[in-house]
């Protein structure tokens, strides 16, 4: 893992999130890229450098996040970009090869009720880059147990597990396998594919209505230190992300949610 993603908007939540993927990134030995784009409305009348002016505030803002932080001495870069959240992510996937995205669960969203507002809902939701999702207020600590939650172990693309691996191993860490049984659960998805069998420490299996109530369950019961879900069109997700943002009374983890991408 070379190179972690972190986009950060107005959110009070910003330094933390940004003190946690240094403090990740130190463990990993990875380089940070500080991430926050902005958009210009045109309007009849605005000063003709309006873009530069508010790229620089940018800037600013993102640097003085930044700066507020302890860098432990973690190679760390700011990077400003115009135009959509998504589409300047994938650019920069696509220019320097983003391994993983730690972001807040609300990025600029304000509203109470909201886990995921909808500029980190929509990062997770439409980008092909595994995302870890830090809890508001949550402070870093070595990961030892990670809980993985699945409906099916069949995975197409091995390279899907390659940030799940890699946490374990510079953790040192122990994961549990769970497996659940939902209504429309296939004798095809007891197969595990054999990448995910090797990194298995322990399995169990449940019969729930969803893969959210399965968690739920049982995570009193392991006492995880991070979540791990698949992003799956009939997975986790299927239901949460009918909308870019998700409500606290659907989904909120306390812990770190790792979501893995491109499993299908």
């Amino acid at each position: 893992m070379n190179h972690i993603l972190v986009p950060i908007g107005e959110s009070t939540n910003a330094k933390n999130t940004l003190q946690y993927a240094i403090d990740f990134a130190e463990a990993m030995n990875a380089k940070v890229f500080v991430f926050r784009a902005f958009k210009v409305l045109s309007k009849a009348g605005t000063i003709l450098n309006v873009d530069e002016i508010v790229g620089r505030e940018t800037a600013s803002h993102v640097k003085e996040v930044v700066e507020s932080v302890d860098l432990k001495g973690v190679d760390v870069s700011v990077i400003s970009a115009k135009g959509n959240v998504i589409d300047s992510i994938n650019s920069i996937d696509k220019e320097l090869g983003i391994d993983l995205i730690i972001l807040g669960p609300r990025s600029n969203s304000i509203k109470e009720e909201m886990f995921l507002g909808n500029t980190s809902g929509s990062i997770v939701k439409q980008t092909d880059i595994s995302v870890l999702v830090v809890p508001e207020g949550y402070a870093f600590k070595p990961v030892k147990k990670v809980l993985t939650a699945i409906k099916s172990g069949v995975i197409k693309r091995k390279e899907v597990l390659q940030p799940l691996e890699t946490i374990l191993e510079v953790f040192g860490a122990k994961m549990r396998l769970l497996q659940v049984k939902t209504p429309n659960f296939l004798e095809e998805d007891l197969e595990f594919h054999s990448e995910l069998a090797a990194i298995t420490s322990a399995y169990k299996s449940s019969e729930n209505a969803t893969l959210f109530q399965g968690v739920l369950e049982h995570l009193n019961e392991n006492h995880p230190d991070m979540i791990c879900v698949f992003r799956r069109k009939r997975g986790f997700f299927k239901k949460l992300w009918e909308q870019n943002s998700v409500k606290k009374v659907d989904f909120e983890s306390r812990l770190p949610l790792l979501v893995l991408k491109g499993t299908e």
